[in-house]
């Protein structure tokens, strides 16, 4: 392990521009410069490539095959090491804190590697969206860990359920290794701390696939729950997952040529999931009691769906009726497991709204209709068909490089840049950053209030304080009266851009709005203390 002061390469533009003096940690970007220790091996673990039938432990090198053309006199054996689980520890440079919140971040890639996956993104140090995010967040004062977690299936499998269950024993030993992920920082805790962490607030953070474990780790807690019917095979009714083959969902016990146990003996528990463009095995899973939840989803993601449907990778259907974030989250909120989280009113909760707002009653990519708006989620609404993950930034000559280092032709790296842009046409660093912008600005309030960080007050509404608005609607004029002093209105329109902002210093206020196109508006009206919404329509 080697320890180095990231110097934000590509990033650096976009980091120091989001610094300035005065912002609050864990919610702005307060340290310039950001520490990592990388290659930290956290678990062994049984691992797969296409098939179950030969398990590698994670870095063990193994004969795969015989070299008979480099020299034909003297044939060589063919080696290859798995991939070992590791992770990346990103801290702020400089930071006086003891200890401080762990977020467990985990990146993208469909549980192969880059570029073999059909993918333009899928590696923990090379994806600039993975990248970008845990500086971020540990620019913010957070520690976190860019986790790695075993990969290999078949998508290529006859039947759906041959496919199923390929899939989700991926997602199965991702969960396994996740949990051993958690239990080594805890285990590292009780033996110095080495990474400054504290263990009662951990978040889990998980970007595509990894979205799918952060949030199926977050409900999977029953042997019922994973023997559900549309788990069984449907020629021998036997479950996908054998426990007493691949352990249990904490990663104990099972056969020890497909499990092995690592950091035993310390809690798995975690605090809070952050989910980007992932979904739910069963919707059933969901149960109260669950952790927090808060996500980011594009409506019209192809492969997460953003209500209910079926999992499709290249075409081929994989699950049937797997749950996106507006369903996950909706329940969560149902159920009480979001009530940590207050009612917001920062710009990017008012953007959500209305994001949220904008797509009622459209249909996501199953075909499904969007129902009401939901808490606690923000929908990416790009209006491109399919697009899941907007955040991303890639580009043609990276992905044929990497196909050749893997031995691959350079049509490989072409085709994976392809696909990737059929869902993302307008792929662009600037995109990107806006996107990951939105997506901190609306995961870091939710996190520092529900684990209680200093902010937790950031727009938060206190006590009720009444607003009228009217006429509503209108054609000319828009007046706001409001039952203590208003000091500012800012107007934003349905979409969440930014209209106008005034600072009345008054209990009534009037504006004309003659020159705003006819459409739904939103106001935030603050007396300095308290923020309050509003909406009004223009005719």
């Amino acid at each position: 392990m080697k320890k180095i002061t990231f110097s934000f390469l590509f990033i650096l533009t976009f980091i120091c521009s989001s610094v300035s003096f005065g912002q609050t940690r864990y919610l702005d970007p307060v340290f310039p410069s950001v520490d990592t220790t990388n290659n930290i091996v956290y678990a062994v673990n049984q691992s797969v490539l296409l098939g179950e039938a030969l398990p590698v432990a994670t870095g063990a090198t193994v004969p795969i095959g015989i070299d008979s053309i480099t020299d034909p006199n003297n044939p060589t054996p063919i080696f290859f090491t798995m991939p070992s689980l590791e992770l990346d520890v990103f801290q702020p440079s400089g930071d006086t804190e003891a200890e401080r919140p762990l977020i467990i971040y985990l990146h993208t890639g469909t549980f192969a590697p880059i570029i073999r996956n059909g993918a333009a993104t899928g590696n923990r140090s090379i994806d600039y969206a993975t990248q970008v995010f845990c500086n971020q967040y540990a620019a913010r004062g957070y520690v976190v860990a860019n986790t790695d977690y075993r990969l290999g299936w078949n998508p290529a499998l006859p039947t759906e359920a041959e496919r199923a269950s390929s899939l989700m024993k991926a997602a199965y030993r991702g969960i396994q290794d996740v949990k051993a992920a958690i239990r080594f920082f805890r285990m590292d805790y009780e033996n110095g701390n080495t990474y400054g962490i504290d263990t009662s607030r951990i978040i889990i953070c998980g970007q595509g696939t990894g979205g799918w474990i952060a949030t199926c780790l977050n409900s999977v807690d029953k042997l019922s729950e994973i023997q559900l019917p549309k788990f069984l095979d449907p020629v021998t009714a036997l479950p996908l997952i054998d426990t007493a083959v691949m352990g249990d969902w904490f990663g104990y016990g099972g056969n020890p040529a497909y499990n092995t146990p690592s950091n035993v003996g310390y809690s798995s528990e975690h605090d809070m999931i952050l989910n980007m463009g992932g979904a739910i095995g069963d919707l059933s899973w969901l149960e109260a009691g669950d952790k927090p939840i808060a996500a980011v989803h594009g409506n019209l993601d192809a492969v997460a769906r953003f209500t209910t449907g079926n999992l499709s990778v290249s075409g081929i259907n994989i699950v049937s009726s797997i749950s996106g974030s507006h369903d996950v989250v909706s329940k969560a909120d149902m159920l009480g497991n979001n009530s940590a989280i207050p009612n917001l009113f920062d710009p990017y909760t008012l953007a959500a709204k209305a994001a949220s707002n904008s797509i009622v009653g459209s249909l996501d990519f199953s075909g499904e209709t969007v129902g009401p708006s939901v808490d606690n989620l923000f929908p990416f609404v790009t209006g491109n068909p399919g697009e899941g993950s907007p955040w991303d930034y890639f580009d043609s000559a990276t992905c044929v490089g990497l196909a050749q280092l893997q031995g691959l032709p350079a049509s490989a790296g072409t085709d994976a840049y392809m696909s990737s842009l059929a869902t993302n046409p307008n792929v662009s660093m600037a995109k990107a950053n806006a996107y990951i912008d939105s997506t901190l600005g609306f995961f870091c309030p939710r996190i520092v209030n529900t684990l209680m960080l200093p902010g937790n007050s950031v727009g938060v509404e206190k006590k009720n304080v009444s607003v009228n608005v009217y006429p509503n609607p209108t054609t000319d004029y828009v007046s706001f009266n409001s039952s203590s002093n208003i000091q500012s209105i800012t107007i934003f329109d349905n979409n969440g851009k930014l209209i106008n902002s005034f600072n009345p210093n008054r209990f009534t206020f009037t504006i004309s709005v003659s020159d705003l196109a006819k459409g739904i508006y939103h106001a935030e009206i603050s007396n300095g203390n308290v923020i309050r919404n509003e909406k009004f329509i223009v005719e």
